[in-house]
C-alpha cells in the first residue's frame, strides 16, 4: 500500500473500516507518516487522501449496517455490549462518532460505524462528523510526519531489533487475550440475558427525534 502513494491510502482506508476483515490497527497512520516524511511537500495531499479513504470506507460500512447489519453487529460484539453502544448513541451520538474518528489505535472504530448505521443515525450528520474527525486526525498525523518523520524513521532504524521483539511479544499477548475472549468471555456475553424487546427501536426513535 505504501508504494501506491495516495491511492494506497484510499484502499487502506476502505480496508480499515471493513466490518469483517480490517487492516492492521494504525497502518493508515504509519503510511501517512512515512509518506509525509519522504515527501514533505506532499503532506497535505497525503492527509487528504487518507481522510477520503477513511470517510468512504466508513460511509460504505454505515450503509451496509443501516440496511440490515443489526444481527451481524450484535453477533460480533455480543448483545450486552451492543445494547450499551445503542444507549451511548441515544445519549451522545455526535460525540461518539467524532471522538471515535479522532482517537488513534488501538481504539476499535468499526463497531462505532456499524452502530451508527444500525441506529439509523442521520446520514448527513454522520458523514460531516466522520469527515471532521478523520480530517483532524490525519492532517495532524501528516504534519507530524512532515516535521518529525525523518527522526522517527531514524529512531526505528537504530532500534529495529528490540522493537521487533517487543512487537512479537505484544502480538503473542494479544493473541492469548483473543483466545480467552472468544473461547470464554464472548460466549457468555452472547448467552447473557436477552435485552428487552424493541430496545434498539426505541433508542433509534429517540435518537431520530432528538437530532
Amino acid at each position: 500500500m505504501y508504494g501506491l502513494g495516495g491511492l494506497g491510502l484510499i484502499l487502506l482506508g476502505l480496508a480499515d473500516n471493513a466490518p469483517f476483515v480490517s487492516a492492521p490497527p494504525g497502518s493508515e497512520d504509519v503510511c501517512v507518516i512515512a509518506l509525509s516524511a519522504h515527501h514533505p511537500q506532499w503532506w497535505i495531499y497525503y492527509a487528504f487522501m487518507a481522510t477520503a479513504g477513511e470517510v468512504l470506507g466508513g460511509y460504505l460500512t454505515y450503509g451496509l449496517a443501516a440496511k440490515g447489519g443489526q444481527e451481524t453487529f450484535e453477533k460480533k460484539l455480543g448483545k450486552q455490549r451492543a445494547e450499551k453502544i445503542y444507549r451511548q448513541f441515544a445519549k451522545r451520538g455526535f460525540l461518539t462518532v467524532f471522538a471515535g474518528s479522532v482517537l488513534p489505535p488501538p481504539f476499535p472504530y468499526s463497531p462505532v460505524v456499524m452502530a451508527a448505521g444500525v441506529m439509523q443515525y442521520p446520514r448527513k450528520k454522520y458523514l460531516w462528523t466522520l469527515s471532521a474527525g478523520r480530517a483532524t486526525r490525519f492532517f495532524a498525523v501528516a504534519f507530524l510526519g512532515r516535521v518529525y518523520g525523518q527522526q522517527m524513521i531514524a529512531f526505528f532504524s537504530r532500534h529495529y531489533r528490540p522493537l521487533m521483539y517487543l512487537l512479537i511479544a505484544v502480538a503473542v499477548i494479544a493473541g492469548m487475550g483473543a483466545v480467552v475472549y472468544f473461547k470464554w468471555y464472548r460466549p457468555r456475553q452472547i448467552r447473557g440475558p436477552e435485552p428487552h424487546a424493541g430496545t434498539r427501536e426505541k433508542l433509534a426513535s429517540h435518537l431520530t427525534h432528538t437530532t
